[in-house]
């Protein structure tokens, strides 16, 4: 069995150990960096399979590491950050991380984030695996296998949860997702009331497909209800 390995970057050495020592009771192995270039260099020279990343480290912030990681990667990335804020956790998550973690936290909430993105991901790579269905609709080519999509023949960047997001709208058009069913299908994780990150996402993604300036739009809310897949 393939042996797992996180990486964790955070310029606060105690914190790095701290994180490490819990990873490795559940078996994972770790490989430490103390910034953002050091980061992308080891998802480049490495097999990682979950990235843990502070957001304000030297040379290279968290945000921009994992703008770089995303461009060739698709690995579970979790930000670690003092920022706690309800913005910096929704710019966190819009900006390609997995999940947002505050400092200061609790090791074994870390390590159960880590065992609930790593679960996802496994699950979704096997799927993909036994479903490599590409999706055509109103000028939109899907391609789960290589994660790519093109809009009327142009390629378009999406962060992994836009992707997801849209891939799942787009397998079953007219179907209407609840924006609870679509966070527990993408994330993995229990919906908690109140939260606008699903609407979030669906506002960046309508932007990247360009929603605004097409008349036909591919995502229609359905109020009240949810989110439908309209090609």
């Amino acid at each position: 069995m393939k042996s797992i390995t996180i990486l964790i970057a955070d310029d606060e050495a105690e914190i790095a150990d701290l994180i490490e020592l819990h990873l490795n009771k559940e078996g994972y192995r770790c490989i430490k960096v103390a910034n953002g270039q050091e980061a992308i260099t080891t998802v480049q020279t490495h097999s990682i399979d979950l990235a843990i990343l502070d957001i304000m480290m030297p040379k290279l912030n968290g945000y921009e590491a994992t703008r770089q990681i995303r461009a060739q990667h698709h690995l579970p990335i979790i930000f670690l950050s003092a920022k706690a804020t309800d913005l910096d956790k929704i710019t966190g998550l819009v900006g390609g991380a997995d999940d947002y973690v505050t400092k200061p936290f609790n090791p074994m909430e870390l390590v159960a984030r880590v065992n609930a993105q790593l679960r996802r991901s496994m699950q979704f790579n096997s799927s993909a695996q036994a479903n490599k269905l590409t999706v055509e609709a109103g000028g939109l080519v899907i391609y789960p296998e290589e994660r790519t999509l093109f809009l009327y023949g142009k390629p378009i960047e999406l962060t992994p949860k836009e992707f997801d997001i849209l891939y799942l709208l787009a397998r079953y058009p007219k179907k209407v997702f609840r924006a609870e069913t679509i966070f527990q299908q993408v994330w993995g994780d229990a919906y908690y009331e109140g939260t606008n990150t699903v609407m979030v996402h669906i506002r960046t993604l309508r932007k990247k497909l360009g929603e605004d300036i097409h008349k036909n739009k591919l995502i229609k809310t359905v109020w009240g209800v949810g989110y439908t897949f309209n090609g």
